[in-house]
């Protein structure tokens, strides 16, 4: 099997940069290491590069205020694919699903996050000619680029979350860049703009792997950003049919201004297709943890335990084999984990778990109070977690109609979802479970093996090369699959979904053994879904299928509405409670269209900046404080 290295490679090297939690921070290089002697040489921009690059590890590891930070575990949460679940307690969750608050503050800790990365972003770009870079004239565009890319991925998703911010484009923060402006109007052409510098000034080569951007990264996320741009704020409702253009910034290094429209778009992912060298892992199972070779061979060697789902694939096609798993053939950008995780990590932008994918623990089966499905003989070959974010009857429900009027079996189903009821005969539902669907989430699983020492020990622990995070904690410290942000399946579907060629979406129908078709919206909104379920992408494709401002009649809206009346799992028995109706008044479409899916901006950083910033609409004072206040309903 392949040796797994458990090694950082993109870790924070540089914490001198850390800073207080106003999150418009003046200046990042007051330290010992001033701006006149650091950095003073190539070695030192990496430590630079790796420190922007480390706020992803807190993005994807950190648990703050009992909840997990990745963003995209949010968009799931808010999708229609997601319950906020999990126990009584476990009102975060809960709260983010239905499109409320539990506190004023709940979602600081990304908008933190987010402009700490810009920060170190901005900081980055600003001192890497500090350096000679005489005769290194490549290394310089590369790393330049790779802080271009990281300030436009952080401003994205800042302004997805949040809306209108602050567009901060340097260290130094003027009066004038604290003002919160228009998205769709300054943030967004910014953002491209970012993507256009790092793809004009990175190597035309792939990073394999090493967890850095590349040319074909910037490409992806430039399609993705300016897809988000022209549905959701211009409102081209069918892409392949309707075209935006967008002016670029004037004078920032790599981007030659001018304007940039769908062309121009579809030719970056063009460049991708044809220069990438990107290719679909041959089985969709071969993407997620537990087609490991080690299951595997459990599954053929008649001992104790046996996982028939991936029983046919290839051994060759497994997990951890080359080509599969961490830096797989479709890989394009992701965020990777190490063993580093303990608990005296510090800082405004560290987390105790930053190096250890915690959405695996978020994800994983809830144990409850008898801790009876932390039990190997209940749950093999999954472990235990937290139980929150599980799917919701819509997506199985929807997914099984569309197999049953398609004629077909999509192995992406059961290759995303567990079905527990099926699938873990042994699986029991927890007194104080509660907002579940009887589905868990079998993407980013960890896997239990009858090999491992412990019931709850992660099959992490029997690759070679592996030693345990110093929070002695499998359970918490020991997830290392790494966390798709970019895949070549997207890219296929948006050269889909925006020239209305077939082609990209028939081969990953092929992969997935259902029915190639023609193209049409609805076929590229059902792939997108089924393709990438409960990676975080629902949500903004949604909304950017919708347009701001669409009321309750939108794609999104009805989307969500339709969670209301699903039987589900409450206080441990299927059907305790017949419906998902909503907390408050209000429901799901009527807070979708309030909100248009952006989340409160926290009112702390409000505060912190003089009230330059507005609250978004449906969180403010026009808004019934009811209706966006979460209320226990178990």
């Amino acid at each position: 099997m392949k040796k797994y290295i458990f090694a950082a490679l993109v870790v924070s090297t540089a914490t001198v940069f850390t800073s207080c939690n106003d999150m418009l921070d003046t200046d990042p290089r007051v330290t010992e290491l001033t701006a006149a002697t650091f950095p003073g040489k190539p070695a030192d921009v990496e430590a630079l590069n790796a420190a922007t690059y480390s706020i992803m590890n807190t993005l994807g590891g950190g648990d703050q205020s009992g909840i997990l930070n990745n963003p995209f575990y949010w968009w799931s949460l808010m999708s229609d694919d997601c319950y906020g679940s999990g126990g009584l307690q476990d009102n975060v969750a809960k709260s983010l699903h239905h499109f409320t608050t539990a506190s004023a503050n709940q979602y600081e800790q990304d908008f933190i996050l987010l402009y700490g990365g810009i920060s170190r972003a901005n900081n980055q770009i600003e001192t890497i000619d500090n350096v000679n870079w005489t005769n290194n004239t490549a290394q310089r565009n590369q790393l330049l680029g790779e802080g271009y890319f990281m300030r436009g991925l952080y401003t994205m998703w800042l302004t997805q979350l949040f809306g209108d911010v602050p567009l901060i484009t340097s260290t130094v923060i003027t009066e004038e860049m604290q003002e919160e402006v228009s998205a769709e109007e300054v943030i967004y052409p910014q953002i491209i703009s970012d993507f256009v510098s790092a793809k004009n000034l990175m190597k035309a080569e792939r990073a394999n792997g090493s967890g850095h951007a590349d040319k074909f990264a910037a490409e992806a996320f430039l399609a993705r950003a300016w897809m988000f741009w022209a549905g959701f704020y211009k409102k081209v409702g069918e892409l392949a049919n309707g075209d935006a253009t967008i002016t670029l910034v004037e004078g920032q290094e790599g981007c030659p201004g001018g304007t940039l429209s769908k062309s121009d778009v579809v030719a970056a992912l063009r460049d991708i297709v044809n220069n990438g060298g990107y290719k679909l892992c041959e089985d969709f199972r071969s993407l997620w943890q537990y087609s490991n070779s080690l299951l595997w061979d459990e599954a053929h060697d008649g001992v104790g335990h046996a996982y028939p789902f991936i029983a046919d694939m290839k051994r060759e096609n497994c997990f951890d084999q080359p080509g599969m798993g961490n830096g797989n053939t479709e890989e394009i950008f992701q965020i990777q984990f190490m063993n580093a995780s303990k608990w005296a990590i510090g800082g405004t932008y560290n987390n105790p778990r930053m190096y250890s994918n915690y959405l695996s623990c978020f994800w994983g089966l809830r144990n409850g109070a008898t801790n009876d499905n932390g039990k190997r003989s209940k749950t093999y070959p999954f472990n235990q977690g937290w139980g929150q974010g599980t799917p919701s009857c819509n997506i199985w429900d929807d997914w099984t109609d569309a197999e049953r009027s398609g004629g077909y079996s999509d192995i992406r189903k059961l290759g995303s979802l567990i079905d527990l009821d099926n699938e873990l005969e042994a699986y029991t539902y927890e007194k104080d479970d509660n907002e579940e669907s009887g589905y868990a989430v079998k993407k980013y699983a960890d896997v239990n093996l009858d090999a491992c020492a412990a019931d709850n020990d992660s099959w992490w622990s029997q690759c070679p090369g592996y030693s345990s995070s110093s929070l002695d904690n499998k359970q918490q410290g020991d997830h290392f699959e790494d966390y798709y942000l970019m895949r070549y399946a997207d890219v296929l579907l948006m050269l889909t979904e925006l020239t209305g060629d077939p082609w990209g979406m028939n081969q990953v129908q092929a992969r997935a053994g259902v029915p190639q078709t023609g193209y049409s919206l609805k076929a590229v909104q059902d792939e997108r879904r089924w393709e990438f379920a409960l990676e975080g992408l629902r949500f903004n494709d949604m909304r950017r299928w919708s347009g701001k401002d669409s009321g309750t009649s939108s794609y999104a809206a009805k989307a969500l509405q339709a969670q209301a009346g699903k039987q589900i799992v409450c206080l441990g028995q299927k059907g305790n409670k017949r419906s998902m109706a909503h907390m408050t008044s209000a429901g799901w479409a009527k807070r979708y269209a309030d909100t248009n899916g952006f989340l409160p901006k926290p009112q702390a950083q409000i505060t912190l900046m003089n009230n330059k910033m507005k609250q978004n609409p449906g969180w403010d004072e026009n808004t019934p404080a009811e209706e966006w206040t979460y209320k226990v309903i178990y």
